[in-house]
């Protein structure tokens, strides 16, 4: 790493899902940061606009810095578990998630040990099959205002149905992430999913 620089890292979970309804969501539940625990939501809907949902002025700066959105929410985010999942509530957003077992993919992570996983050397190595294997996925990448961050995933496991909300409209059931978000230089995979990641950037 350069003089001057600093790593931060957020160890987490990345849910994304897409719906009948044109609506997807990328949540993100972060157990351990530098702010402690939080969660933050993006949403892009069928025509394309995208909207964080951020329960402070510090998540909405520090993401804003990094992805885009054509709107900026600053609303409680709350993220619970279920008896067989997530329940994601904000005052624009109500999303059950129900979550199944590990996918191949995760099994596959699970080899490898998490300190190796969520090394950004690692992470670099991975990128080009990544890109291959889940399209629109990236595991390192520079995520603008001259940031770099890497995503290294330790486990997968499959949304297997949703329900909810999104602004007063229902969701509908649950569908691919296709095509793949246009937040940043990554999306969530096609596949519906709960990532266990450890997300380091370097600003």
């Amino acid at each position: 790493m350069k003089p001057g620089r600093v790593r931060e890292r957020f160890t987490g979970r990345i849910a994304g899902v897409g719906s009948t309804s044109g609506v997807c969501v990328v949540v993100g539940r972060w157990d351990d940061s530098p702010w402690g625990a939080f969660a933050d939501v993006m949403v892009e809907d069928a025509s394309g606009h995208r909207v964080l949902l951020a329960p402070d002025e510090r998540v909405r700066d520090f993401v804003t810095a990094t992805y885009s959105f054509d709107e900026h929410v600053i609303e409680p985010v709350s993220v619970e578990d279920t008896a067989d999942g997530w329940q994601v509530s904000t005052p624009s957003l109500s999303l059950r998630l129900e979550v199944g077992g590990r996918t191949p993919l995760g099994a596959a992570l699970g080899l490898v040990p998490a300190r190796v996983a969520t090394a950004p050397a690692w992470c670099t190595v991975i990128d080009p099959v990544a890109r291959v294997v889940m399209r629109g996925v990236r595991t390192r990448g520079t995520a603008g205002n001259n940031r770099r961050e890497w995503y290294g995933a330790t486990s997968v496991r499959a949304v297997v149905g949703i329900a909810g909300e999104w602004r007063g409209a229902g969701l509908g059931s649950l569908a691919p992430v296709d095509p793949p978000c246009r937040f940043g230089f990554s999306s969530t995979p096609a596949r519906p999913s709960v990532t266990s990641v450890v997300t380091t950037v370097e600003r």
